[in-house]
């Protein structure tokens, strides 16, 4: 079957998704992997942004923010990002999400805010300097790190993005590893997994550190590792991930009508 990489990252973060969750989408592609799940296999999977959009589907194709019309447009209810941060995502509420990174290390934490110079990162200065790059910020990713019981990143699989270190923690994955999210008080469970266009990654449950679970069937173990900035361990049980299905496809391309997820 042909497939881009992209549809299979989308099918791969889709299938993380169990009927009857209350899941949370961020802006882009992740989007269209969680209506690509409430399609497919479930249907009872109930989505909203973090605009207060809720209940919806798309229309159209990819929706280009989380109050465009291509979500709006048969929603169930319109309430507004406090409701949707406070009352769903720091109450605890959320059983899945799945946000979307420029740059994120061995523990899951995520950086949207910018890119700096070598040596002139915060952590390492202490302070919040100019960046040399600067990126969008987190918008409600870092609520929803914070506080969804577990949630999922999509990035692309490129040395540059992949770091030991983020250069700014945009929204928090496990810090320092162990338990440091408990240390913080908070609520959420952190990420589950790490889906990107050549193989999937999930945390150890101890040291949780970020590992090699999976890879596509088009890419492999060794080109994973050459386009990780760290040292990756790679799972005893490391496999590969099964091919999309043809209802797979069907269902996936329904919903990016628009073909965002074939242009790579």
């Amino acid at each position: 079957m042909d497939y881009s990489k992209n549809e299979m990252m989308a099918i791969a973060t889709g299938r993380e998704f169990q009927d009857g969750e209350l899941a949370i989408f961020g802006v882009g592609l992740s989007m269209l992997a969680g209506f690509f799940a409430q399609k497919n296999h479930a249907p009872n999977l109930i989505a909203f942004t973090e605009g207060g959009v809720y209940g919806s589907t798309p229309v159209g194709g990819l929706p280009w923010g989380i109050e465009d019309n291509r979500i709006s447009a048969n929603a169930t209810s319109f309430t507004n990002g406090i409701d949707a941060l406070c009352m769903l995502v720091a109450a605890g509420k959320v059983d899945n999400a799945v946000i979307g990174a420029a740059q994120i290390d061995k523990f899951g934490n995520v950086n949207t805010t910018g890119i700096w110079e070598p040596g002139t990162q915060p952590w390492k200065v202490g302070k919040y300097t100019l960046p040399k790059v600067r990126l969008n910020g987190s918008g409600g990713a870092n609520e929803i790190a914070v506080g969804a019981k577990k949630y999922l990143i999509m990035a692309a699989h490129e040395k540059k993005r992949f770091a030991e270190k983020v250069d700014y923690v945009s929204s928090p994955g496990y810090l320092n590893g162990g338990n440091d999210r408990e240390k913080y008080g908070f609520p959420g469970g952190g990420p589950a997994a790490i889906i990107t266009n050549l193989g999937i990654l999930r945390p150890d449950p101890v040291t949780k550190e970020f590992i090699l679970d999976a890879y596509f069937s088009f890419s492999s173990v060794e080109e994973i590792l050459e386009n990780t900035g760290w040292e990756l361990k790679v799972s005893p049980q490391v496999k590969m991930v099964p091919e999309p299905t043809e209802k797979e496809l069907e269902n996936l391309r329904a919903v990016d009508e628009t073909g965002s997820l074939r242009k790579k």
